[in-house]
């Protein structure tokens, strides 16, 4: 046991998540994650159980931690009622609380989860703001959308939307007194404070890969190693 294992078992998550795991791997039968990726959460559970600070670090730096989509099949069928969703969770906390999330090609993501979704609920109130949304920076968006950016006014008013109005309606403005709201909570929660955490570490990692930032979010965005997956 070291000082990594003692901070992980300070998270309620961890506490809530890890009863009593008989390494059935009913969790990674389960998991659709499993399915794709190399992703065992049976393993990962192991790993937790055996308060090993090396073997922790190592799960703390790997991609795997940020396989998992929290969809939680894996509370419905364990016998046991362990929640190995839960324990991602606070293993990415922990990862980043660290700042060994930036140390694999899945975790710098947080860099732009960070930057871009934080950034649209705190100056907009949603986590997608569609005149952020571009299709240069994202193609996969594919040509409709390119045409819906170029005419949003037009489709939200056909829609029956409320883009940037007064009053109610699909994409509403904010009013700035509910951003100030927002701000508030995500300064008392910690959330300000992490995301400064994420952007010191997203910026040191382009610093040392030899990037400007924006390359380094460009790789980010559309780099992806073909050995996270089965095949």
């Amino acid at each position: 046991m070291g000082a990594l294992c003692d901070r992980l078992k300070q998270d309620y998550r961890l506490k809530e998540g890890l009863n009593a795991c008989i390494n059935c791997g009913t969790c990674t039968a389960i998991c659709p994650a499993a399915e794709f990726y190399r992703y065992d959460p049976r393993q990962i559970v192991v790993t937790v159980q055996n308060d090993d600070d090396e073997e922790l670090e190592r799960l703390l730096r790997s991609d795997v931690i940020w396989y998992c989509g929290e969809c939680m099949s894996c509370v419905t069928r364990c016998p046991r009622k362990n929640a190995p969703g839960l324990v991602i969770m606070a293993l990415r906390s922990l990862s980043i609380e660290t700042g060994l999330f930036i140390e694999s090609e899945k975790g710098r993501q947080q860099y732009l989860l960070s930057k871009d979704l934080c950034s649209n609920v705190l100056d907009y109130g949603y986590c997608v703001y569609p005149r952020r949304f571009d299709y240069a920076g994202h193609p996969e968006a594919g040509k409709v959308w390119q045409w819906e950016e170029q005419h949003l006014d037009d489709v939200f008013e056909r829609l029956g939307g409320n883009l940037d109005g007064k009053g109610p309606g699909a994409m509403r403005r904010i009013p700035q007194e509910d951003l100030d709201q927002l701000k508030r909570i995500f300064d008392l929660t910690g959330a300000t404070a992490r995301m400064e955490t994420v952007r010191k570490a997203g910026e040191k990692k382009a610093e040392e890969l030899g990037m400007t930032l924006e390359e380094f979010e460009q790789a980010v965005y559309s780099k992806t190693d073909q050995r996270h997956l089965h095949g």
